[in-house]
């Protein structure tokens, strides 16, 4: 069976294969081709090369990645599986075969390529497992430990509870599970929304995997084969929240330096030997900078070294630490569970397949078309001391090893429903903060308001903008009295309002600007004055330890505490009160609450105008988190949306941020960004005849541009010839003149830029034009076309009336190398529009005399042998063309067309 790409309306790939291994091929190439280079700062950053590119913003997080040994632990869980599972293995490696094969391709669609100089890299198999680690090392938030310690050294044990609460950096989700019982339909809804950082591209890449063993519709993470949280089979659907677990922990090292290298003090008493070497990373625009890489028998360190983190030698002064996580103790991280999950057919199989799940640890919900339902926590977390989970624990004291993995918790359903948003629930004894309650608690709410919900019915739920989080502030408001005027109307205004955060509220936004006022004054008093100094960890860390977002948080604990070391809340309250009366906002939460994606090396500095206003707050349902007392717009929010219908796989619904392409500009860049703002939803298809079949191409030459000759060749395809655009299109030709089988073309040796300039030129020109030939959305020739009379051809033969003059570059083969029958449906097509679009009598060609292949195509196609000349050297601006020895050859338009005139 021949793989096959279609796409729907929204450009979403679905994609067909003749097996499992071929389908992973064609997920790698079709990701490659629309997320290019999503990919390749992925691959950088597990890497820890992103700064060479990126610059100096990204070399704190490369210096991370390369201390916690990121690549090296993708490349060991690689090897395992190549040893454990080596089916899922080959499949991973098809899978980035694909990748391969379509980063070029991809790269050319791909303007961030050019704006940063950089040229696409190789995948190798194991990186896969690198982006994933890139992508989850911090979410389950292990710096968070060092502000517990913070805390606890400067509060006391008792603060920690205050500030306990999703933090800034912690991913969150909503997930609900409503069974059968409880729906229109007799059969189960899955729905939910992951909560993450915004990243454009998304991501979450919406996409359809089908063989003959399996067919199902996901959310994928780029540059992961498979969908590894968010499936739906036909039969059996999953879905995934983060179960807030506490699996990675922080070790302080006592370490010296010997002559043999560098020594850790083990729990033993004894100096061991650690692992140690140097790698230096490059910065984009300044000096590489030489880092040391060491790892003790717990594990990679991640700050500090021998000489501490401030020149203080670590062995009296043991800040110097060490990350131990699940997928560098056990070389694993669940990757087997990958393959099974697309051949799942029932909850059970969900289930047997998360059995092996590592990193990271979710709660997951599922359910089959049979009645089955699953609500269990999958992963990996250790066994160990209690003091681990809190805080950094020392290295060289006995009862902190980890002594194998906790027995995962399962749940069952409460009145036919589960709900899990981060709350203290299945997962409660794996963790040690979870989210408040607030957003479960008012999703079972909503789902209680009636007996009987359709998957339609969900949005609904998605979007509900309600805060409950606001009672202790507008408890600390109502007892206010003796305000002035202004103020006390903006109290009884904020006392009377719906605690919606909707984003056409002026309430909202008032209530928004007094939170923040309130804030800002917390974190200003010198109770808190110690945890604005953080030790001197890397900046990658330091967001765990900021203060503000903190308060910021936790802020309606605070507020309720019996006693806040003597801080006077009400007199806090007041003045932020007025504070804001005096300033009132002059707009809506929308006007201020915006979205603000990140984005790598983005064209143009971020404008918060150029994107959405937003609805919802951190601890709604619709949780778009901004950071109070720091700044109104969210950066974190729903990465995806989903409905999963168990009663008709056709009847769910999903939708992403921005929308399935990633090239800046292009169709379905941001085309589900309207829909995803307003809570809507794009209906998933199934129907393989209601989708677009195309080969793996760039979406841009399918329709962007205007052709200005097109036609369907049967047995072919669409052809469409379109203005070369010497910019835009000078990575495709530089890539074809360049190769050796191109050398007839005389470009063999020239930069792209080069090859843009010549091509620039030739635009200018009257008598001389290029195209560039594109079959089905992907371009398979370049043909230029002049004026013999003012071309070096004219001096060599008696141009006529009606001549022109045609070269012609076809594109390499393709991976297979089978074209049979391409340049005659190319050589057809162009000679339509040269002939009889633009009314030609006489094709002329001047190919090298050497080049065979090329003579023989043309005389093949009907082309009457001319005189073999020697066309003279001539300078063009910016090229030299040497002398040629040119067989000539004419095409009439009797003989192509013998039935026209």
């Amino acid at each position: 069976m021949t793989t096959e790409i279609y796409r729907d309306a929204w450009g979403i790939p679905h994609l067909r294969a003749g097996s499992a291994r071929d389908l992973a091929r064609a997920q790698g190439r079709v990701t490659a081709l629309d997320r290019a280079w999503q990919l390749e700062v992925e691959r950088h950053r597990s890497c820890g090369t992103s700064a060479s590119f990126l610059g100096a913003e990204a070399l704190s997080w490369d210096v991370f990645a390369r201390r916690a040994r990121l690549d090296d632990t993708a490349r060991r869980c690689f090897t395992a599986l190549e040893q454990q599972d080596p089916e899922t293995a080959d499949w991973v490696r098809a899978y980035v075969d694909g990748v391969n094969e379509g980063l070029a391709q991809g790269a050319r669609r791909a303007p961030e390529f050019a704006r940063a100089g950089l040229a696409p890299g190789r995948w190798r198999p194991w990186t896969p497992m690198g982006v994933w680690l890139g992508t989850h090392i911090l979410f389950a938030g292990f710096p968070a430990k060092l502000w517990r310690e913070s805390v606890i050294r400067h509060l006391g044990p008792a603060a920690v509870g205050l500030f306990a609460t999703d933090g800034p950096g912690t991913a969150g989700s909503n997930g609900w599970l409503v069974s059968g019982a409880r729906t229109t339909t007799g059969r189960a809804v899955l729905a939910g929304d992951p909560h993450r950082f915004i990243e454009d591209p998304g991501v979450y890449q919406q996409i359809r995997l089908a063989c003959p063993e399996f067919d199902v519709v996901g959310l994928a993470v780029p540059g992961v084969p498979g969908l590894p949280h968010f499936g739906h089979t036909g039969t059996v659907a999953w879905a995934i929240t983060n179960a807030m677990a506490d699996y990675q922990d922080l070790y302080r090292e006592r370490l010296r330096r010997t002559g043999a290298g560098v020594e850790a003090l083990g729990p033993d008493g004894s100096w061991r030997r650690a692992h140690r070497h140097t790698e230096t990373v490059r910065v984009a625009g300044e000096t590489p900078v030489e880092i040391e890489i060491i790892e003790t028998a717990r594990g990679p360190l991640i700050a500090g070294g021998p000489e501490g983190l401030d020149g203080v030698p670590a062995e009296d002064d043991p800040t110097a630490l060490a990350l131990r996580h699940p997928p560098r103790a056990t070389e694993e991280l669940g990757f087997g569970a990958l393959l099974r999950l697309l051949r799942a057919r029932r909850v059970g199989d969900v289930d047997r397949a998360l059995d092996t799940w590592v990193e990271p640890v979710n709660v997951v919900q599922a359910a089959d078309t049979e009645g089955g339902v699953l609500h269990r926590v999958a992963g990996w977390v250790p066994e160990r001391a209690a003091a681990n989970r809190l805080r950094p624990v020392p290295a060289w004291e006995p009862g902190h090893a980890w002594r194998g993995p906790q027995t995962m918790p399962r749940a069952g359903l409460t009145d036919d429903v589960a709900v899990m948003a981060n709350q203290r629930g299945p997962a409660a004894p794996l963790g040690v903060e979870f989210a408040p309650p607030h957003r479960a608690d008012r999703i079972r709410a909503l789902l209680d308001e009636r007996r009987t919900w359709s998957a339609d019915d969900m949005p609904a739920i998605h979007t509900d903008t309600h805060l409950a989080s606001t009672g202790p502030l507008l408890d600390h408001l109502a007892g206010l009295d003796g305000l002035t005027p202004q103020a006390a109307r903006l109290r009884d205004r904020l006392l009377a309002w719906d605690r919606r955060m909707d984003g056409d509220s002026a309430d909202a936004a008032a209530y928004a600007a007094v939170r923040g006022a309130v804030v800002r004054r917390l974190a200003a008093h010198p109770a808190f004055a110690p945890l604005t100094e953080p030790p001197a960890y890397p900046d990658v860390l330091l967001p765990w330890l900021a203060l503000v977002p903190r308060i910021g948080f936790a802020l309606e604990h605070l507020l309720r505490a019996e006693e806040l070391f003597g801080i006077d809340r009400p007199a806090a309250v007041r003045a932020a009160v007025e504070e804001v009366a005096a300033a009132p906002p002059a707009g809506t939460w929308a006007d201020t609450h915006r979205l603000a994606p990140w984005r790598a090396r983005a064209r143009t500095p971020y404008e918060p105008a150029a994107e959405p206003g937003l609805s919802g707050d951190h601890d709604c349902v619709l949780c778009t988190s901004a950071v109070p007392g720091l700044t109104d717009l969210a950066a974190r929010g729903p990465a995806a949306r989903y409905v999963w219908d168990l009663a008709r796989r056709e009847n769910s619904r999903w939708v992403v941020p921005f929308g399935a392409d990633g090239v800046p500009d292009a169709p379905h860049h941001r085309d589900q960004l309207p829909l995803w703002t307003r809570g809507e939803l794009v209906p998933v298809v199934t129907d393989w005849t209601r989708l677009t079949k195309e080969t793996a191409m760039p979406a841009a030459y399918a329709t962007a541009r205007e052709a200005v000759h097109e036609q369907q060749v049967d047995g072919f395809g669409t052809v469409r010839i379109l203005p070369l655009d010497p910019r835009a299109d000078a990575a495709v030709i530089h890539a074809w003149a360049g190769e050796e089988r191109a050398v007839f073309w005389g470009m063999n040796g020239l930069t792209e830029d080069q090859v843009a300039e010549i091509y620039a030129h030739m635009d200018g020109l009257d008598t001389h034009h290029a195209f560039l030939v594109v079959r089905d959305g992907e371009p398979v020739a370049l043909l230029q076309t002049y004026e013999p009379e003012a071309d070096r051809v004219g001096e060599c033969y008696e141009v006529r009336p009606g001549d022109i003059g045609v070269h012609l570059l076809l594109a390499p083969a393709g991976p297979d190398g089978a074209r049979s029958g391409w340049s005659a449906a190319l050589l057809s097509a162009c000679a339509e529009y040269l002939l009889r679009g633009l009314g030609r009598r006489r094709i002329v060609v001047d190919p090298d005399v050497r080049n065979e292949k090329a003579v023989a195509r043309f005389l093949k196609q009907g082309f009457v042998p001319g005189p073999a000349v020697v066309l003279p050297e001539v300078d063009l601006p910016d090229v030299h063309l040497p002398a040629k020895n040119a067989q000539l050859a004419f095409l009439p338009r009797e003989v192509a067309f013998p039935g026209d005139a």
